[in-house]
């Protein structure tokens, strides 16, 4: 098995184990409304649902050890994907003809991603002053993002989603550096860009909790499509990493940038149908809203104490990534 391979096979079990805690956590957190958090740190559910969220986050560390931003990152939406199945499983529901369109659109651009994007395992990774140059200019720019304003939500989500993608990048550079002993586990390369890390997704987490106050849909959507562009650019600009077959290449890439985008934005938005004559699920009960647990963490109703790349992606997930 190539590299490559390898780091879209640990992203897809990667995802999987996101979109579980997910939908988990979701189901969790409707069943004890208004119970309080000491009885959610009593439920053996709940911390099942953190050692998902943890082994997810594992699992894209060594994924971006594997595999270029280019193809590990965009696989961040993945667990959109997943969520939708199970969800509506968990939910006795059938899946809708959105977001089949949805999931049909988003496989198909990542497809098209993969195919151009393809490369050889990492061995390049940021040096100490291109990782501080990256964050104060993720910095400069979060701040204008979420500066006050009209339209906080998309700007805020936006900002977030910037924020952990460029954490996901030097989380890779932290991976990289670290297992193949081109530097010091405790050299400033290392320790500094790890806290950079831990930084920068802490404060995509707070900007995820700000835009999501307004609604989920369009938010998530932004933060789920400005994370991966965010690591993408770090990885053709700073580390080399090249989209395969020349001009018709990069059109190719574009194209499946755009039916992905178009698929997140579906299933984001998509409403499952009630199964019963019970009122319709606000748009926070949706088995996708609960990809909150990601790489943002959960829903505010369920405070979790919370990945990068591991990047989606925080406290409820071992370690401070963003996918």
């Amino acid at each position: 098995m190539t590299a490559t391979a390898l780091a879209v096979a640990l992203s897809l079990v990667s995802a999987v184990a996101y979109a579980a805690a997910a939908v988990a956590q979701e189901r969790l957190a409707s069943r004890s409304a208004g119970s309080g958090l000491v009885r959610l740190l009593g439920s053996g559910a709940w911390w099942g649902t953190v050692l998902l969220n943890a082994t997810g986050a594992l699992l894209h560390v060594v994924a971006l050890k594997y595999g270029p931003l280019t193809v590990v990152q965009p696989l961040g939406a993945l667990t959109l994907v997943a969520a939708v199945p199970l969800g509506a499983r968990l939910a006795g529901r059938r899946v809708g003809a959105v977001e089949w369109r949805g999931t049909a659109l988003t496989l198909t651009g990542l497809a098209a991603i993969l195919v151009t994007a393809s490369g050889a395992a990492p061995d390049d990774v940021l040096s100490t002053s291109e990782a501080i140059g990256v964050a104060a200019v993720t910095v400069a720019l979060t701040g204008l993002l979420a500066w006050p304003g009209a339209r906080p939500g998309l700007r805020h989500a936006t900002a977030s989603g910037f924020a952990s993608g460029v954490a996901s990048a030097l989380t890779q550079t932290v991976t990289v550096a670290a297992t193949d002993h081109s530097a010091p586990l405790l050299s400033l390369q290392v320790t500094g860009v790890a806290v950079l890390v831990a930084s920068l997704a802490a404060g995509g987490l707070l900007l995820s909790q700000t835009a999501y106050r307004g609604g989920l849909g369009a938010p998530l959507a932004v933060v789920t499509l400005a994370n991966p562009l965010a690591a993408a650019v770090i990885g053709l600009v700073l580390l080399g990493e090249r989209l395969r077959g020349g001009p018709a290449g990069v059109l190719a890439a574009l194209a499946g940038a755009g039916l992905a985008s178009l698929g997140v934005v579906l299933l984001t938005r998509a409403a499952p149908a009630p199964a019963t004559t019970a009122p319709e699920p606000a748009d926070d009960e949706h088995p996708v809203a609960a990809v909150l647990a990601l790489e943002q963490g959960p829903p505010e109703r369920l405070i979790v104490p919370r990945h990068p790349d591991a990047g989606h992606r925080t406290p409820s997930e071992a370690a401070p990534v963003t996918r």
